[in-house]
């Protein structure tokens, strides 16, 4: 999809943190796209208000919502039968069925996760993406892998900065490499967790610029 604005602001994953969503949001310029990485989705798949309000923001035209893999689960889930038979979720059916893959802009584009050894967009990769990429798609922004803080590295920024887990919520503008970020929801779990720290290779880390 080729975008109509100036300026865009790729939004890292929500998880259903609506009120950081809310506070995110007042904070952006109002005249430029939003461009939701996926996985704006609680993680238990329950639809919500974060779904509603960015599904809003797609039908007024402000925003491109990216499918992410929880916005697939559920929507496999559905396809299924499990929860069908309601208003609710056919109608989400129907608009999980809509979200594309991926945004391309000039010089850059934004995905979920990343790409696979064919080129296409892969909901679930990580290290394989990481560490094969060949710029073959300009800058990529992604989401999916939740990081201290954003990430800009030669070809490829990471801008899940894990709001569900009492990260940020993060803001990226491909356009300005500014970074515009609020506090996500409290957890339980620790922030960062090791396990997400040891995901990204040491390939990468030479050209790391944390914001």
């Amino acid at each position: 999809m080729q975008a109509t604005r100036l300026r865009h602001w790729v939004i890292g994953d929500v998880h259903g943190c609506h009120a950081s969503l809310l506070k995110l949001l007042a904070l952006l310029p109002t005249r430029d796209h939003l461009v939701f990485c996926g996985d704006v989705i609680r993680r238990d798949g329950v639809i919500e208000a974060s779904m509603h309000l960015v599904w809003d923001l797609v039908c007024f035209g402000r925003a491109t919502w990216l499918r992410g893999n929880h916005e697939q689960a559920l929507l496999d889930a559905l396809q299924a039968g499990d929860g069908s038979g309601t208003a609710l979720s056919h109608q989400w059916l129907h608009r999980l069925n809509q979200l594309p893959l991926l945004y391309r802009a000039d010089g850059w584009c934004a995905t979920h996760a990343g790409f696979n050894s064919a080129g296409e967009p892969d909901l679930s990769i990580r290290e394989p993406f990481w560490e094969t990429y060949d710029g073959r798609h300009g800058r990529v922004v992604i989401g999916h892998t939740p990081r201290p803080a954003v990430e800009r590295h030669q070809r490829i920024v990471l801008i899940d900065t894990g709001a569900v887990y009492g990260g940020l919520l993060s803001a990226y503008c491909p356009e300005t490499d500014a970074v515009v970020q609020v506090q996500g929801q409290r957890s339980q779990e620790p922030f960062p967790r090791s396990a997400d720290l040891d995901r990204v290779p040491a390939l990468l880390s030479g050209d790391e610029i944390t914001c």
